[in-house]
């Protein structure tokens, strides 16, 4: 589901996800998805991974919970609350819980590709 901008803001709830899916160890909340963006919060629960990605366009990620690898191409990084990630999605990614605790971060994607 596309929102079109039809004011200059637009405001949205937790828990008002656009769209929801569930896999195994890992929740991805779509909350807003635009023709030029898309906002989606990420729950990895305890030693979970995502799979690998590689497409168009350029990610930001923000640890809110946590901490996790997130790796890019062949460069990890080790993420916690309040760290910043951004990178180019043409480069092959994926995210991945290193502790025993649930990860919960938010990642805006241009364009929108993931859900």
């Amino acid at each position: 589901m596309v929102t079109i901008m039809k004011n200059q803001a637009i405001f949205i709830k937790y828990g008002e996800e656009k769209n929801k899916t569930k896999r195994p160890g890992k929740l991805y909340r779509m909350m807003v998805k635009s023709d030029q963006m898309e906002a989606i919060i990420s729950e990895l629960e305890p030693h979970a991974d995502s799979r690998w990605y590689k497409h168009d366009g350029e990610e930001i990620h923000l640890v809110i919970e946590g901490e996790m690898e997130y790796t890019v191409d062949k460069k990890s990084y080790k993420l916690e609350k309040g760290d910043i990630l951004w990178h180019l999605s043409s480069l092959k990614h994926r995210a991945k819980n290193i502790s025993d605790n649930k990860t919960i971060y938010i990642t805006i994607g241009s364009p929108p590709t993931f859900m």
